[in-house]
């Protein structure tokens, strides 16, 4: 038997995540089997578990989108018991049982050996929600977006990708400004390595489809109205990567800025994101995030507290990232 947070649907259909015993007999298909150290709570997870957007696809579901831990058993010649593995995506927690649990099966496919240079806990804190943060500043500067050209701006900080969108472009040379729910969260981000703030709030409701000109290049993980504005104060010929919908799926724009200044939209996408750029953005985090930060960025909870993470950073309380030690 092992614990888990299972997500059911209740009589009247409603969303239902509790903590429970499970059986190993229960677990999904799979080549490989984890003993796992490691989850987050991200957003996706937190959507699933409050059951305020439409996550999970099979049912019952374990959440959990990111996990680290050790092969036990494994029928992929890739791995073997005792090797370190990171997980990251791949509809995990959506259609197959994640990480939010002391025991998973996955397929090998997915997974990827420990990167060198971080701890189980360091890797599982920057997690998806770095990883993420790593592709799209890959997507930025293979676009060609120079720190000369300008300051980037990013949104959706305090939250994961934020957080170390923020330091990593900071070591690339980047002038880095971050978007802000009030002031209590600029010390830690200037600790990152933002320089100027920006209030979210006069980003979030409509703007005018082309603003005046002032960032170089965008990593916006927010999307709807926040991601329109920042396109339209992007500058001539200037990238934006799109990477996430905390405000919403939306995008309740124009195409002015595309055809009046060459503005070009990078989308980013994590879950199926194929092994090679995979790879290169944990090799630009090993090289370019200074592990002394994921002390700052991470803040642990025990698999009990998961779900009352999950609902905190629906409701926005959650800054940098949650890390779940699964087995206390």
């Amino acid at each position: 038997m092992f614990s888990a947070i299972l997500i059911e649907k209740n009589d009247e259909g409603k969303t239902v995540s509790s903590l429970k015993q499970l059986d190993e007999s229960q677990l999904p298909e799979g080549d490989v089997m984890i003993d796992v150290a490691y989850s987050t709570i991200n957003y996706k997870d937190g959507l699933a578990m409050t059951g305020e957007g439409p996550v999970v696809r099979r049912w019952p579901m374990v959440p959990g989108i990111d996990l680290v831990g050790t092969v036990s058993e494994s029928s992929n010649s890739d791995f073997k018991p005792g090797d370190v593995v990171l997980l990251n995506g791949w509809g995990v927690g959506e259609v197959h049982w994640g990480g939010l649990a002391q025991k998973a099966r996955l397929k090998g496919d997915w997974l990827i050996p420990l990167p060198k240079g971080f701890t189980p806990a360091q890797a599982v804190t920057i997690g998806t929600a770095g990883y993420t943060a790593s592709l799209s500043v890959d997507a930025l500067v293979k676009f060609g977006v120079k720190p000369e050209d300008g300051e980037i701006l990013v949104t959706g900080t305090p939250g994961g990708v934020g957080s170390v969108a923020v330091a990593l472009l900071k070591k690339a040379g980047y002038t880095v400004v971050a978007s802000i729910g009030d002031d209590s969260e600029i010390d830690y981000l200037k600790t990152l390595g933002a320089t100027d703030f920006v209030k979210r709030e006069d980003y979030a409701g409509p703007g005018k489809p082309l603003q005046k000109e002032r960032w170089g290049g965008v990593v916006d993980s927010v999307g709807s109205h926040t991601l329109v504005n920042a396109i339209a104060q992007t500058k001539y010929r200037g990238a934006v990567t799109a990477c996430g919908l905390a405000q919403g799926a939306d995008l309740p724009g124009t195409v002015m800025p595309f055809i009046l200044r060459g503005i070009t939209l990078l989308g980013i996408d994590s879950v199926m994101c194929p092994k090679g750029p995979r790879l290169a953005a944990w090799d630009r985090l090993a090289r370019d995030l200074d592990p002394a930060l994921l002390n700052v960025i991470g803040a642990e909870v025990g698999l009990s507290q998961a779900m009352q993470a999950g609902r905190d950073i629906i409701d926005g309380k959650i800054r940098g990232r949650v890390i779940v030690d699964v087995n206390r």
